[in-house]
């Protein structure tokens, strides 16, 4: 599957999920004094950019450092993408965890929620499948994780006045589509294994 621009920045959106991390944002935000609220959502969503950012550069030399193919990577990704897209469209009953007690920092607003092992490696897997477009994935990430301050900063409204079932219908709804992506990704993994075989062979 060769991504485009628009591709890719959906793909990184439904990976990074703000609106799905909009009850996540909320509830560890509760202890936080209103007017800290923004700062401390655009602090967040800033370590997660750079984070994600790191491993789009630097991600090469760690799969070369661990002796990990590019093949591997997308098929690894795929399960990841999926495994994720499974808990988006079934979501978990068990009871919502208590508020943090003071403000978060980079755990876990930055770190899982928006840049978790799934939105790491999807980068790295953007680089791996076109290093010479590295340019157009960075511009792709700069626009999710401005989409994601928009809805983040918003947080509040937006669950306030679109209500709890809208939220869940839209996240399982991403979740679906996240599922195709991924079957996608690892059926194209699968296929160029087995060319890899068949040429060994």
């Amino acid at each position: 599957m060769a991504y485009t621009f628009a591709s890719a920045t959906v793909l990184l959106l439904l990976i990074t999920d703000p609106f799905g991390n909009i009850p996540i944002f909320v509830s560890a935000l509760r202890g936080v004094a209103p007017e800290r609220r923004m700062r401390v959502i655009l602090r967040e969503v800033l370590i997660a950019f750079l984070l994600l950012l790191a491993f789009m550069f630097a991600g090469d030399g760690f799969m070369r450092l661990m002796n990990l193919s590019d093949l591997s990577l997308q098929i690894a990704g795929a399960v990841v993408m999926f495994l994720i897209a499974l808990r988006m469209i079934f979501p978990s009953l068990q009871p919502d965890a208590a508020p943090l007690q003071g403000e978060p920092l980079m755990v876990p607003l930055a770190i899982p929620a928006l840049a978790g092992p799934s939105a790491l490696a999807t980068v790295m897997l953007l680089v791996s499948q076109a290093p010479a477009r590295r340019l157009e994935w960075v511009a792709a990430l700069c626009v999710t994780m401005a989409v994601c301050a928009v809805v983040l900063v918003l947080s509040e409204r937006i669950q306030r006045v679109a209500g709890d079932r809208v939220m869940m219908a839209f996240e399982r709804l991403m979740g679906l589509i996240l599922v195709a992506i991924s079957v996608e990704m690892l059926l194209r993994g699968i296929r160029l294994f087995v060319t890899q075989i068949a040429s060994a062979a």
